[in-house]
């Protein structure tokens, strides 16, 4: 087969909803495309541990400290799906980690603005876990097998993420005064960075027609961004809290909610590494990547080990 006689093939498999497997062709921009969002969001995953960990010894009872270490593992389990569903794509994990390092890598802007208070753990399970079920929920449909097949488990354990952090918030909110006060101020600082976590616009997003004709997405940035805005808001309208935009409107005609600009200057600029926390999000990653080394060797001999005890005894 020629290699446009192969690409008609691999589109009418799209089309027909057949999933895409690591022995099946692919044309290299769909491997591109795939191998760039899947390390971003395994990225996103494990860089996403570092906030959480910050308030680990600080969680208010032993049930929130066990609930908060348990969401911490389940993001490390959702780090490793990911970057071994990206090795199906012929990119090693340690080059993932590299690029990452290099900053030739991203993860979700969101994992650059600091946790300041316990409300703070609330909002990031409420927001930032809800807008990542939104996103990763239309993902189990994605075109790639192994990485739908990832998305199925980590969507579950998402979900608990996002109860979890809207029971924090929540209970702030139905609190005391102060309580509520700390609860409104996470909500007013982490409204705007969840929905930048869609990405920008469909029109300034230039990877979106592919995506969508290849099917790895289903929905646009600008879709996922609305529905998870209209659902967000009556769920802050059930605790009492104000979602921060003066401009936030339902439009009857349309069947959703009018919101204000989004500041997509600040966006950029959290992406280009100039954001509260990225250089110690990477920095912190970068030295415990180096101190768990010999870990990683260890690992690799003593599996190695069994290997040749095995060889010896068949």
């Amino acid at each position: 087969m020629t290699e446009n006689e192969k690409e008609v093939h691999f589109q009418e498999k799209i089309d027909l909803e057949m999933k895409i497997e690591p022995k099946d062709w692919m044309p290299e921009g769909y491997k591109d495309h795939l191998a760039r969002q899947i390390s971003q969001h395994a990225h996103s995953e494990v860089i996403g541990m570092q906030p959480e960990g910050n308030w680990l010894l600080r969680a208010p009872t032993l049930r929130a400290k066990a609930v908060l270490m348990a969401k911490i593992q389940d993001e490390a389990g959702h780090g490793l799906y990911l970057y071994a569903a990206g090795e199906t794509l012929g990119v090693s994990r340690n080059e993932f980690i590299h690029q990452l390092h290099e900053g030739k890598a991203k993860y979700s802007s969101i994992f650059n603005y600091p946790t300041l208070t316990w409300a703070d753990m609330g909002a990031v399970g409420w927001l930032v876990d809800g807008a990542a079920i939104v996103n990763q929920v239309s993902l189990q449909r994605t075109s790639y097998g192994p990485y739908a097949r990832a998305m199925v488990r980590i969507c579950i354990e998402e979900s608990f993420h996002q109860r979890q952090g809207y029971e924090i918030i929540s209970t702030m909110a139905l609190g005391s005064p102060e309580q509520k006060q700390m609860a409104q101020d996470a909500l007013n600082r982490m409204w705007f960075p969840s929905l930048m976590m869609f990405g920008p616009h469909d029109s300034d997003s230039p990877n979106t027609g592919n995506a969508m004709k290849w099917k790895i997405k289903r929905d646009s940035n600008d879709a996922l961004r609305q529905k998870f805005i209209d659902k967000t808001i009556q769920q802050a309208e059930v605790i009492g809290l104000s979602i921060p935009d003066p401009n936030l409107k339902w439009n009857e005609e349309k069947g959703h909610y009018d919101h204000s600009p989004i500041d997509w200057d600040e966006f950029w600029n959290v992406v280009k590494g100039n954001g509260p926390c990225n250089k110690q999000r990477v920095t912190h990653h970068k030295k415990a990547h180096d101190e768990g080394l010999w870990v990683r060797e260890a690992a690799i001999a003593y599996a190695e080990k069994q290997r040749t005890k095995e060889a010896q005894t068949v």
